[in-house]
């Protein structure tokens, strides 16, 4: 454990936050998780409050009071917290921008205040909108196409905004298509979990658009191992980053393999695609190699099957 001892992790109960609990613990750090729980569940990181290595408090962060008592004697903040999906934000575009940007100004201004000496933000690859190329780099434009996206690059601002203004030293990590064990299953999941889904009921897939777009899936044990890194590695503050797999897979692809693995035989349905969908995304995370000394190790296909168990 070379960096910050006590971490508070936003969303620390969810999907992608319990794996980044499992990775900060197994490191020794002392973890503080704070979540609403709406998206996220005490199943998913129980054993850790058996036996005592993690706290847990439910509360939403756009309660100032409670932003200010989560981060008291906190070394680091890892905020995952967040309106994560693009349908949803579609539909429920004020409620995303009270989350993901008045939720994460609660958090930036309690950090300020209290000299936390970390502030890892969880920022996403929908930033980018339509690539102009491919792959991405952190210096490509951004145009955001859906409110999800638009909040997130908002967050960014606020970050940069209080580490020159307030001192507070930030690392934005942009996420691309995360993927692994506990995401969760429900209309708005990303697309493996929900191909996972209708293969167990024996459903067809259903892909919106002709299933050519291309994503670059990475599993959440090598997310987790990036925000590890955001959190020891020095000399980033201030640095954005991209944390992809760095390999591009295109949906029917992904579609195939899914069936392979579930042993199914279904067909596929076509819809429409949906509003804020890009085309086309997969990361160069060269710079995320080089300064972040961050290598992710599970192809799609390990990754796959790390979630078979769960929902087949």
């Amino acid at each position: 454990m070379n960096g910050p001892n006590r971490v508070l992790v936003t969303g620390g109960a969810g999907f992608i936050g319990s794996h980044v609990v499992d990775k900060l613990a197994g490191c020794g750090y002392e973890v503080r998780i704070v979540d609403d729980l709406s998206e996220g569940k005490l199943s998913n990181v129980e054993e850790h409050l058996k036996n005592g290595q993690v706290c847990f408090v439910k509360g939403d962060i756009r309660d100032a009071e409670l932003a200010r008592k989560c981060v008291r004697d906190v070394d680091a903040v890892v905020h995952l917290a967040a309106v994560t999906s693009v349908p949803f934000s579609v539909e429920k575009p004020s409620l995303t921008f009270d989350i993901n940007i008045g939720g994460t100004l609660n958090l930036l201004d309690a950090c300020a205040k209290a000299n936390v000496k970390r502030f890892v933000f969880a920022s996403s690859c929908s930033v980018y909108g339509d690539p102009a190329y491919l792959p991405v780099n952190e210096e490509h434009p951004t145009f955001p196409m859906s409110p999800y996206a638009a909040s997130k690059l908002e967050g960014e601002g606020c970050c940069r905004t209080y580490q020159e203004q307030h001192g507070l030293p930030m690392v934005v990590l942009r996420l691309f298509n995360v993927y692994g064990p506990r995401q969760k299953l429900d209309a708005y999941s990303g697309v493996i979990a929900r191909f996972f889904s209708r293969a167990k009921k024996h459903a067809p897939l259903v892909i919106y658009g002709d299933g050519s777009q291309i994503r670059d899936f990475v599993h959440v044990w090598d997310v987790a191992e990036a925000v590890l890194k955001a959190l020891e590695i020095m000399g980033v503050e201030g640095e954005v980053f991209n944390i992809g797999f760095g390999k591009a897979t295109s949906v029917n692809s992904l579609a195939k393999s899914v069936l392979d693995l579930a042993g199914a035989n279904l067909d596929i349905v076509y819809e429409n695609p949906r509003a804020g969908d890009v085309k086309a995304s997969f990361a160069d995370i060269s710079k995320a190699r080089k300064q972040l000394n961050y290598e992710p190790i599970v192809p799609l296909e390990k990754g796959l099957r790390s979630m078979v168990e769960q929902v087949c």
